[in-house]
């Protein structure tokens, strides 16, 4: 069997943009090597894992990438979150994920991510301060503009809605209970959130921000509240020893939840500066111990929801760079997809089909060789491998391998 080289591009896929040519950002940029790849291997389109009426999440995607069903199999993103930070989850902690974020003084929200603030360790200082009655909350720093938070207490429930609308220009939300027995920490949690927006609006840093013309981090969006729960992992599911290499926390969490390795790589991150050749490396070096590597990159998708497709089509010209060192890997199943596209005009993630690849060096994934431009939404809707459900494409990555 071949080891397995799985390569997640998030938000990968988009749609046609006017500004380039009613190209997609992936096919305006200059991939040589992933189009090397595309020709010499097989392609398709994968269809993300969708809750019905919703727009697809990373957590749900993710899950589903790995074959696991996210309906039964996801314990939240707060869970995940808080996993890949590393805090340590105990029985009863409910965990949430959170985004520091602009309000104005009647509650409207300007800005979800606060300016996507990344300095964020005084603040954080100052909310690890708080009390509330009923629980210890605990606040630490994930990337960017992102936190994780655990309550720890008793009788806590992770049945609780968030307080985001996932929109700005309109008011932030009351956290409210989805159970009886979620009453008692909706309390503490909209207590939390008022105590909390006053020690962001008189902390000294977000002063300094104002009068900097930038937008303070005054206010907390909470989501994503679950609790800790066992399952399988992915040696028990697929016998492969599997590794994971990512920058964001919640790629991290994901791999921690499934049990596999966390590898690190100087300098990964979840921007765009992110170390791409180290990450590649460490993939590289992680196949002489591993059977399957995830190997997660994540700005393309930040750079959509910025709506700045410009950035995305040089950010994807920038992982085309980085991939030499694997082109000539053998006995290794090389697969390149995303997670779930990311629409730059709508500046969310989007119901798109996402592109996929699969290559081996030496290998013949095809009876007949594809007659592929590259590597792009409408040339894999060409590709021999057809349309795969999320939700199965470790089986057929498994039946290639």
């Amino acid at each position: 069997m071949r080891k397995i080289l799985l390569i997640i591009i998030d938000g990968l896929g988009d749609e046609p943009i006017p500004f380039l040519s009613n190209k997609t950002p992936l096919e305006a940029a200059k991939t040589p090597n992933l189009d090397f790849l595309a020709r010499n291997g097989i392609c398709g389109l994968v269809l993300p894992w969708l809750e019905k009426g919703k727009l697809p999440t990373s957590e749900d995607t993710h899950l589903a990438l790995f074959g696991f069903d996210p309906k039964k199999e996801n314990p939240g993103r707060g869970v995940l979150e808080v996993l890949g930070i590393g805090m340590e989850i105990l029985p009863g902690n409910v965990c949430l994920r959170g985004n520091f974020a602009t309000v104005n003084e009647n509650g409207i929200i300007i800005d979800r991510r606060a300016g996507r603030i990344e300095n964020t360790e005084s603040l954080i200082s100052a909310l690890n301060k708080i009390k509330v009655r009923g629980a210890k909350i605990l606040v630490k720093k994930a990337f960017g503009h992102r936190i994780g938070i655990i309550l720890k207490g008793k009788n806590l429930s992770e049945k609780v809605g968030s307080n985001d609308p996932k929109k700005v220009g309109v008011k932030v939300l009351k956290i409210l209970p989805k159970e009886k027995r979620a009453k008692k920490t909706e309390k503490i949690l909209n207590e939390f959130l008022e105590k909390a927006r006053s020690v962001l609006e008189n902390h000294s840093q977000n002063k300094k921000r104002i009068l900097e013309g930038k937008l303070p981090a005054n206010y907390i969006l909470l989501r994503g509240a679950g609790k800790l729960k066992k399952i399988k992992s992915f040696k028990e599911k697929y016998g492969l020893r599997a590794s994971c290499i990512a920058g964001g926390a919640l790629y991290k969490g994901i791999g921690k939840i499934l049990g596999m390795d966390l590898i690190k790589a100087e300098g990964a991150n979840g921007f765009s500066n992110t170390n791409l050749k180290g990450k590649i490396l460490a993939a590289k070096k992680s196949l002489r111990k591993y059977d399957f590597i995830f190997l997660h990159i994540k700005a393309a998708d930040s750079l959509a929801e910025d709506g700045n497709f410009l950035g995305k089509k040089e950010f994807i010209e920038k992982i085309d760079k980085n991939l030499k060192p694997i082109l000539k890997i053998k006995d290794t199943l090389i697969i390149v997809s995303g997670d779930h596209s990311t629409c730059s005009l709508l500046k969310s993630h989007c119901k798109i089909p996402i592109p996929i690849l699969i290559y081996s060096n030496g290998a013949r994934l095809s009876f007949e060789k594809q007659k592929l431009a590259g590597f792009s939404e409408r040339n894999c809707k060409k590709g021999k491998l057809g349309k795969i459900k999320q939700i199965d494409l470790m089986k057929k990555i498994l039946e290639y391998a």
